[in-house]
């Protein structure tokens, strides 16, 4: 599977609505720029923070040497009075904080973890407002003090990393944080997690009330947070197979055992053949021949209840292989939510027709084998 994906080992947002307050078991964490019933303006910034082991052992123990990208996503749970346009950015973490256990609002303040003013529990360790290292900076010039701090630049690298949105977006995030996972990686950067946050002119709005609420990792749905890698994995080389171009054709999974632990990898094997046939003089039926498919094929995975892509077609990260065997495709199942079930889809293009093959090809992920 040249897509995988590896969930938080903590997040929180932090407000200016409770400078001193934590939110690190909220089943949602927020952006925002919005005014109170006073009409004083605050904000909301996110941090989040993916495993350093587990980053380690993706990039060495799945991809390998080759290149990959690496994106951090968040599902979109509500948003209010968004505008026309923004952009979400994000900047990785200077300094350790703590995830905490409060939730926003809670009386009396929880002051578990992370907050605006503070990174670390019961009010310890500020964030930085002056004296910056080189590459760091923080909220030097906002009514409250506090806010996090971040890596502008590292090792020579721009650390600003954007995603836009316009009036027809998801408003999903999905923000390319390649460089900063890279620098991870090779040490260069402490992982410290990443901080999100809207633009400057957004924060402490005072025209209306924008607020972007998304899950958390202590959410009770299917939608955690997570940082998708994906690459390139493809091989192809078909030996003595015949690629397939006829459109009239029967393709399907053909090794598909309907559930697996979610542990490992699984290579699912294709079927590809003409539906008729040439007569040809030969010892063996010629409907046993397997074809191969054309190197324009991709694999997807669609959640079966909620009908959502889990995994889309991608015509550079999800091209389906090929060997003397057949066509094929890896899925690491430890990268899928488990106790849910997927529905494999094939798309490809034959005699000039571009179609997506669904023969209700589903498995479940059962979780701990």
């Amino acid at each position: 599977m040249a897509v995988y994906r590896i969930f938080p080992e903590k997040d929180t947002f932090i407000s200016t609505e409770n400078v001193l307050g934590n939110a690190g078991k909220d089943e949602v964490i927020e952006l925002g720029g919005y005014p109170d019933i006073s009409g004083t303006g605050h904000t909301n910034r996110i941090l989040i923070q993916y495993s350093t082991v587990d980053i380690k052992d993706t990039i060495a123990n799945k991809i390998g040497t080759g290149s990959y990208s690496a994106s951090i996503n968040l599902y979109l749970a509500d948003a209010y009075e968004l505008p026309i346009e923004y952009n979400v950015y994000a900047y990785p973490v200077y300094g350790a904080w703590d995830s905490g256990v409060g939730k926003f609002g809670d009386i009396p303040t929880n002051k578990s973890g992370a907050s605006w003013q503070y990174r670390q529990s019961t009010e310890t360790n500020a964030w930085l407002l002056n004296s910056y290292p080189q590459y760091v900076t923080g909220s030097y010039d906002t009514p409250l003090n506090g806010g996090g701090n971040w890596y502008t630049a590292s090792a020579g690298f721009n650390m600003e990393f954007t995603q836009s949105h316009a009036i027809n977006s998801t408003n999903d995030v999905n923000v390319n944080i390649t460089r900063a996972v890279q620098l991870i990686n090779s040490n260069t950067l402490t992982n410290n997690g990443f901080i999100l946050k809207l633009s400057d002119d957004i924060e402490y709005n005072m025209s209306s009330s924008i607020r972007l609420k998304y899950y958390s990792a202590d959410t009770n749905t299917i939608y955690p947070p997570f940082l998708e890698f994906k690459w390139d994995d493809t091989t192809y080389s078909t030996g003595s197979l015949t690629v397939l171009s006829n459109s009239i054709a029967t393709i399907g999974v053909t090794n598909n055992k309907g559930k697996y632990p979610d542990i490992g990898k699984q290579r699912f094997r294709i079927s590809a053949k003409p539906k008729y046939p040439v007569r040809a003089f030969t010892t063996s039926s010629v409907y046993l021949k397997n074809y191969a498919l054309p190197t324009a094929s991709y694999w997807g995975l669609r959640d079966e209840n909620t009908e959502e892509m889990v995994v889309d077609f991608d015509t550079k990260f999800t091209k389906v292989s090929c060997d003397s065997t057949g066509p094929f495709f890896d899925v690491y199942m430890d990268g899928l939510q488990p106790e849910r079930y997927y529905r494999i889809l094939v798309k490809t293009t034959l005699d000039g027709s571009t179609t997506v093959v669904d023969n209700q090809n589903i498995f479940k992920v059962v979780r701990n084998g």
